[in-house]
Order: C-alpha cells, then structure tokens, then sequence
C-alpha cells in the first residue's frame, strides 16, 4: 500500500455501495425492468467477496456513534487492523470488474456524479485503509481524526430513530431492504400506497442532483410556490374550522422550504407531505 494515498472516488467500497442502491431507487422509480443495479449489487457485495468485507469496514465507521474519543479511536484501529487482513489482490480484481459492469450497464460519467452523504469520512476511511500508518503523520491524522470526529459526533434527536430503521432493514430480506433503500423512498412508499407523479419527480431530482445543488433549489423554489397557490385555492373549498386554520397554518410555513443556501433533506421531506398533502385534498374534493 502507498505512503500517502490519494482518494479515488471511483475506487472507494463505501461510496461505489452508495451509488449502486441509489441508482436501484432511481431505476425502481422510472420503472426500469432491466436495470442492473440490483443484480451488481448482490454479485459484488456479499459476505463472500472481499468487496462485501470491506464494505462492512466502511459500514461500522459511517454508522458507529460512540461518546468517547477514546473508544473511537480503539475502533478505527481494530477496522484499519481488520482491513490488512483482507486478500488485496481480490480485492482490486473486484473493484476492476465491478467497475467495468457499472461501465456496460450505465453511463459512467452520470453514474459518479450522484452526491454522497458523508462524502468527506468516507475519502477519509479510504485514504487510511489505503495509506501505512507509519508515513506521512500530518496526512494520518488529519484522516483519522475526520473518522474520530464523525463516530462521536452529537445524536439529534431523529438519528436514534434513523438508526433503529436501517438496523431494521439489515434484518430484512436482501432485496427488500435494498428495494427500500433510503430513508425518503422508505417513509413515503411504506406510508404510502404509491407516489404521485411530482413526489417521483421531486425524488429523481433529489437523488440524481450533484454536489453543485443550485438546479435542486431552483427546482424545490418552483415547486413551494405552485404548491402554496394550489392550497390556497383549495382553501375555499374545506369546511371543517379546525381543517382551514391548520391548511392556512401550512400555506404559512411553506416559505421555510425557499431558506438556506443548501437544501437539506428535511426539506425534500417536508416538500413530499405537501404534495401528499394536495393530494388528499383533491380526493376530498373529488369524494
């Protein structure tokens, strides 16, 4: 292994799982039957291969929330000691093969241009999975204490029930858990019977967006004001007291979508309920 590894998104276990469900989400919504994320996914990414051992190494570091930095840090030693085990010459046949597949099944330009949560721990597990500890202290330290940081970094109060989801979806059959890959296609498809037309729409955007997320605000900027004029003219038509206070009350708050530089996801989240939110106004109506 080299010294001081330069990060490879191309090559990095973490990120290359990442883009293969999110494109399985992608191919699920536009109805692609022959897609071939899925099937890629299960060939490469198994307890046999040396590509599902890894990933289960980039896995516990991304997921692992301990309060001490102490602990962390046992923690990044024993996966970084686990990662020398691993067969390394399997390992790059792998990652060449799987990347070739990718390459006959999509276009790989689009393909790597999908933003990725947690990019910046991921390029740093990379770096030491792929870099001697002894060299290049300056280097060594900063990866490792990105990966530090990120394992003791504060809960918010909705990442308990995040993490109890995704540890529920590992208990899951393979394929129904990678069918319900993500936290907003699991919240609105389970919830949901099916999505509308601009929820699908909205999540395509969502997923296929790169870092570059300007076109993503533009788009949800657009979307706030159609969706804000149509509960406005639907609020005529809601009798129930209760029902127009609390719809005037969400027309109200709609402007929250448009803050911020960045679009989080809780955004995108709050946008999908109302467009649900429309939806069931129009079965109303139509009732």
């Amino acid at each position: 292994m080299s010294s001081n590894a330069k990060h490879s998104k191309i090559r990095n276990t973490g990120i290359l799982f990442e883009l293969l469900t999110r494109q399985i989400t992608v191919d699920v919504l536009n109805n692609n039957i022959k897609a071939q994320a899925a099937e890629i996914l299960k060939e490469f990414f198994n307890k046999k291969t040396q590509l599902g051992r890894e990933y289960e190494l980039y896995r516990v570091l991304t997921t692992e929330n301990y309060k001490s930095e102490t602990k962390a840090n046992h923690l990044v030693e024993a996966v970084v000691s686990a990662r020398k085990k691993l067969n390394n010459s399997q390992l790059k046949r792998e990652k060449y093969n799987l990347i070739k597949k990718i390459k006959e099944n999509y276009n790989v330009n689009d393909f790597f241009l999908v933003r990725i949560p947690n990019y910046k721990v991921n390029a740093s597990i990379f770096k030491l999975f792929n870099s001697s500890y002894g060299t290049n202290p300056s280097s060594k330290t900063e990866n490792l204490f990105t990966v530090v940081e990120h394992i003791t970094r504060k809960q918010i109060s909705d990442r308990k029930k995040e993490n109890v989801m995704v540890e529920g979806y590992r208990k899951q059959e393979k394929d129904l858990r990678l069918l319900a890959y993500g936290i907003l296609v699991e919240k609105f498809n389970k919830k949901y019977s099916s999505l509308s037309k601009a929820q699908k729409t909205l999540l395509r955007e969502y997923i296929n967006n790169i870092s570059n997320t300007n076109s993503l605000k533009e788009f949800i900027e657009s979307e706030t004001v159609k969706v804000k004029e149509k509960l406005q003219s639907m609020l005529p038509t809601v009798e129930d007291r209760v029902t127009k206070i609390k719809l005037n009350e969400a027309v109200n708050q709609a402007d929250t979508l448009m803050k911020g530089r960045i679009v989080e996801d809780k955004q995108v989240v709050t946008l999908m309920r109302y467009y649900q939110l429309v939806k069931e106004l129009k079965n109303v109506e139509n009732s």
